[in-house]
C-alpha cells in the first residue's frame, strides 16, 4: 500500500518534469504566435502604411531624406458603409494608374524583396508602386470638373470647401490645373491629393477623364491615425468638402435641434406631472 501510495507522486513529478519547456523555446512560440496573429490583424483588420511621397502634405508627411509618416488603415470599414467625400483612402492602382509620385525602393532580389514585404506589413518598408493614398473628391455618378472663378473645384456645379488642400510655396489656387468636366462612373471614385500641385491623381492618370476613376473594389481602406513618428500621433480628418455646397441651408439643418428642443418641454411637463401623482399614491399607501 505504502509503495502504491508513492507511485502517482513519482508519476506526478515525472509528469510536470516531461511539462515543462525550455525558455527558448517558449519565447520561439511567443513570437511565432505574435507573428502570426500579427499577419491576420494586418490582413483582415487593419494595416500600418508607409507615406512615401508628398502628394498628401500637409494632412500626411512624406519625402525622400526625411522620417515618413506611418498611417494605421481600417480595412473593415467599408464592408459595412460606404466611401463618402473627404476621407482618405488606400487603394491599388488599377490597371490605367501607370504613374506614381515615388520609385519602389524594393529589390531585385527575391529573398530581400520578401523580407521587404514581409516588414512592409508592419510599416518597416515602403509599399510596392501599386499602392496609393489619396482624398475622395467624388463618388459614382456625380460629375466633377475645374474650376470655378475662385479656383475651386466643382461637383455637380457646385464648389467645393476643402481647407485640407496646401499649397506648396510657389504655388496658389491658381495654379489648379483646369480640366473638363467628368461624371464618375457608378462604382468608382473621383480621388485627389492634397498637396494639390504635386500630386499624380485622377486628373492625370490614364490620360484623367473617366480613366483616372478608381473602383471601390481597389480600396484597401480607410486612413484612421498617423502612429508613427510620436511627435505626429493624431486622427486622419475626413472633412466632407461636398458639405457646405450640396447640403442642406443651415436653417434646414437647424430644423431637427429645433424640433427636438420644441418637443422636449411638453415631454418634460408630462414627466413632472406623472411623477406628482406616483408620489402621491406613494404617501397614500405609505399613511394607509
Amino acid at each position: 500500500m505504502a509503495g502504491s501510495e508513492q507511485d502517482p507522486v513519482t508519476d506526478g513529478g515525472g509528469a510536470e518534469e516531461k511539462k515543462k519547456q525550455p525558455l527558448w523555446r517558449e519565447l520561439l512560440i511567443l513570437a511565432g504566435t505574435a507573428l502570426v496573429l500579427t499577419v491576420l490583424i494586418q490582413t483582415f483588420l487593419a494595416r500600418v502604411y508607409v507615406i512615401p511621397s508628398q502628394s498628401m502634405e500637409q494632412t500626411l508627411h512624406g519625402c525622400t531624406g526625411c522620417q515618413n509618416d506611418r498611417v494605421l488603415v481600417d480595412k473593415l470599414t467599408y464592408k459595412f458603409s460606404d466611401i463618402e467625400p473627404g476621407e482618405v483612402v488606400v487603394f491599388r492602382g488599377p490597371p490605367s494608374w501607370g504613374q506614381n509620385d515615388f520609385s519602389s525602393s524594393r529589390s531585385d532580389n527575391p529573398v530581400v524583396s520578401s523580407l521587404q514585404s514581409v516588414a512592409s506589413l508592419i510599416g518597416l518598408a515602403p509599399p510596392d508602386e501599386r499602392d496609393f493614398v489619396k482624398r475622395v473628391i467624388a463618388t459614382g455618378g456625380q460629375t466633377v470638373e475645374c474650376c470655378d472663378d475662385q479656383h475651386r473645384l466643382l461637383v455637380d456645379g457646385k464648389p467645393l470647401d476643402e481647407p485640407y488642400i496646401y499649397w506648396q510655396p510657389g504655388t496658389s489656387p491658381e495654379d489648379h490645373e483646369p480640366f473638363a468636366p467628368v461624371t464618375v462612373p457608378e462604382g468608382s471614385l473621383w480621388v485627389m491629393g492634397d498637396n494639390r500641385t504635386n500630386s499624380t491623381d485622377s486628373r492625370k492618370q490614364g490620360g484623367g477623364g473617366v480613366n483616372g476613376a478608381v473602383p471601390e473594389s481597389e480600396v484597401i481602406g480607410k486612413a484612421r491615425v498617423i502612429v508613427l513618428p510620436p511627435s505626429r500621433w493624431q486622427g486622419i480628418g475626413d472633412h466632407n468638402p461636398q458639405a457646405q455646397a450640396i447640403g442642406a441651408p443651415a436653417w434646414q439643418s437647424g430644423l431637427p435641434a429645433g424640433a427636438g428642443v420644441a418637443a422636449a418641454f411638453p415631454v418634460l411637463l408630462l414627466g413632472r406631472r406623472l411623477r406628482a401623482r406616483l408620489t402621491k399614491v406613494t404617501q397614500g399607501k405609505s399613511v394607509t
